[in-house]
């Protein structure tokens, strides 16, 4: 599990035209998230819920992309269980005493798996979302880079009673000519399997777009027995060994802000 910084703390960092913002604040209090829980129409929310931090990286022109914990809580699946367990019946038990459960227990995904990429950000103007061929030169960030900023932003964690552990967190490094980020959301439930959904971001500067990749990758614990166990909570680790299960590739297109003076114009 990542280890968990509570103290309130914001960094900002310029990178030509974008800020880039990491704000972590103290985990959601229990009648706030039972609140937010309501709102959502969900029996129950991650039980580490940390609803104010967020990365946001903008323009200067007012729009971007930000990834924070509500959002990616909003697209889980509220209508069906994504696993069945053995002991899911004896979870979802448990959980009827909490306060914000006093009706009929609802069927929803108690993983909080979600296929979260980021909240796309602007009034005038947005990014414009294309599929794409071209790949994220993966072998180009290997290269030694100075990193000029690096930070980490846990957004929610959940044990899933004893029975594993589901969580998102989202990081980014900044080098002098490009910056990357990796929003992943892991989940092992014990003795069943081990998922992990990435979405990657990468933008050189000076381009006119980022690129996204999406990817879910999955495999039963029962066809990880030749994997060493002590991997299975190493999300870096034991990615690797499992399934790749969906890519999507998308070009994040950057708006072009119309000049609106003739010396604009001019220049």
């Amino acid at each position: 599990m990542m280890p968990h910084g509570f103290k309130s703390s914001k960094q900002d960092f310029t990178f030509g035209p974008w800020k880039v913002t990491a704000s972590t604040n103290h985990i959601m209090k229990s009648k706030d998230i039972e609140r937010l829980a309501d709102e959502m129409n969900m029996p129950s929310l991650p039980e580490m819920l940390f609803g104010d931090n967020v990365l946001r990286i903008i323009h200067t022109d007012g729009y971007g992309i930000e990834f924070n914990a509500i959002d990616a809580l909003k697209i889980v699946n509220k209508m069906e269980h994504a696993v069945k367990v053995a002991c899911a019946q004896e979870w979802q038990e448990s959980r009827m005493d909490s306060e914000h459960s006093k009706e009929v227990l609802k069927p929803y995904d108690w993983t909080y798996t979600t296929d979260y990429r980021g909240t796309l950000i602007g009034e005038d103007m947005q990014i414009q979302v294309t599929k794409t061929t071209e790949r994220i030169d993966l072998e180009k960030l290997k290269a030694r880079e100075q990193i000029m900023f690096f930070d980490e932003v846990l957004l929610f964690e959940d044990e899933l009673h004893d029975h594993g552990v589901s969580m998102l967190s989202v990081k980014i490094r900044v080098m002098p000519t490009s910056f990357f980020l990796l929003l992943r959301f892991f989940l092992r439930v014990d003795r069943v399997l081990i998922r992990i959904n990435d979405t990657r971001l990468y933008h050189e500067a000076g381009k006119n777009y980022m690129l996204r990749e999406f990817s879910t990758r999955e495999s039963k614990i029962e066809e990880l027995q030749n994997v060493p166990a002590a991997l299975y909570t190493d999300p870096n680790e034991i990615a690797q060994y499992l399934t790749l299960k969906l890519t999507d590739c998308e070009k994040l297109e950057l708006p072009v802000r119309q000049p609106q003076t003739v010396k604009e114009v001019l220049q």
